[in-house]
């Protein structure tokens, strides 16, 4: 062998390693893990504000190692079918309402009894303490990983029919409810005739006319442009709605410590973001809906809701018992 040729071997032997060098750190910078992250609404609702910031945060957090892919508009399905995905590992985070959650966790039921929360402040101290965070440990026990509580905010009635300023008014009202027990007990005593559906079918159910009215915070009113298919918006503010964030203990549980703090770091700053939008569009959200043509009733008296929808507790209680809503009842919030 000639010292030329193996001054070539030699150069073709490094060049080589040093490609294939380059190439196993390509495929280790393309290799970050994808996180998909579902959600019903749209892509500029709050939900949406919320996944951004789970996004950022975590891919930030990680230094790239997770790519968080949103999917709204219920592209991986309604809330309930998402929730199964998370159980068997088909969808990686989910930012739902707590409608059909009470299906999976019936503890959190107590969240959605009517006239529970006087205000934002009360819930959100609530969901932030100690019973907040022990329904979110809960949740551990079917399958699911509780990682923070978000927000859609107050509900209220939407109709295509009449104003409603009393549940007499409501009497007699098809309405699409959450796939929620409790909720819909709450406005049987209203003498509605609750309607459960996926989120995703509502528009359609409403537009058609097989209901004639829903009910939801001015969020998702806004973010879903009820104003198209409805007339009449009343603020009852019967329900506060929280919402939950949610993972997979199948993609959670094989996490270290370190990456799945990464994961509840993000989800705190997604309620955050989540909570600030709500408070925004509380503010201006009302004008816009009068802007696109609803009527709006803000003088509505709440002590008759309140007193029809009372059989609604006993429902609960005696289903699940009363330590929970005592619990709740007695936080210093």
């Amino acid at each position: 062998m000639t010292a030329t040729f193996a001054r070539r071997t030699l150069s073709t032997a490094i060049a080589g390693a040093t490609a294939a060098a380059v190439g196993l750190g390509a495929l280790s910078a393309q290799a970050a893990q994808t996180v998909n992250l579902g959600h019903t609404l749209s892509d500029s609702s709050h939900y949406s504000v919320g996944a951004d910031a789970f996004k950022e945060t975590l891919e930030r957090l990680s230094g790239g190692e997770f790519e968080v892919v949103e999917h709204p508009s219920g592209a991986l399905g309604g809330e309930r079918a998402m929730i199964e995905g998370l159980q068997i590992g088909t969808v990686d985070v989910v930012i739902t309402s707590t409608g059909p959650l009470g299906n999976f966790v019936p503890e959190t039921y107590v969240l959605d009894l009517p006239f529970l929360f006087a205000d934002y402040e009360q819930a959100r101290c609530t969901l932030d303490g100690e019973v907040g965070q022990d329904l979110l440990d809960r949740m551990g026990e079917h399958d699911l990983v509780g990682l923070a509580w978000s927000e859609n905010g107050f509900r209220h009635m939407t109709n295509g029919k009449r104003p409603v300023t009393s549940p007499s008014d409501a009497e007699g009202l098809k309405v699409r409810t959450m796939e929620n027990k409790v909720h819909m007990a709450a406005f049987e005593q209203m003498g509605v005739h609750p309607t459960p559906m996926a989120f995703p079918e509502v528009f359609t159910a409403l537009q058609q006319g097989t209901v004639d009215g829903q009910e939801n915070p001015i969020t998702v009113i806004v973010a879903t442009k009820f104003w198209e298919v409805q007339d009449h918006l009343s603020l009852t503010g019967h329900v506060y709605s929280p919402a939950a964030v949610l993972g997979s203990p199948i993609l959670l549980d094989g996490l270290s410590d370190e990456q799945r703090g990464w994961f509840e770091q993000a989800a705190r700053a997604s309620a955050e973001a989540t909570r600030e939008e709500v408070s925004r569009l509380e503010r201006e959200g009302v004008a816009l809906l009068r802007e696109k043509g609803m009527t709006v009733k803000t003088d509505v008296d709440k002590a008759p809701f309140q007193e029809a929808v009372k059989p609604a507790y006993q429902i609960y209680t005696d289903q699940y018992g009363s330590e929970m809503l005592d619990r709740v009842r007695a936080s210093d919030c």
